[in-house]
């Protein structure tokens, strides 16, 4: 896979995005388990907290390839949380 971020801009890695999609999850529990039920706006504000905390960590804007790489792998994230709970 390719660094998605623009030239002279330090990018995501997959382990500091995995642990940034953590806290996410763990400090919006309430979200994860609103979006497990179907219910409407939790995906949304947990994509939003992601790529906030992002923008936070890297202390920039994301480039749109980079916004889509968060919200990927958040949902890979959220999906792995539902194969836990439905098992």
């Amino acid at each position: 896979m390719t660094d998605p971020s623009p030239p002279g801009r330090a990018g995501l890695t997959p382990s500091t995005l995995d642990a940034l999609l953590e806290g996410v999850v763990r400090n919006h529990k309430a979200k994860v388990i609103g979006w497990l039920r179907d219910e409407p706006g939790c995906w949304g504000f947990l994509a939003g907290q992601a790529v906030t905390e992002c923008r936070r960590q890297l202390g920039r804007p994301l480039a749109e390839a980079e916004r889509r790489m968060v919200w990927d792998r958040l949902w890979w994230w959220l999906e792995q949380i539902k194969a836990g709970v439905t098992r």
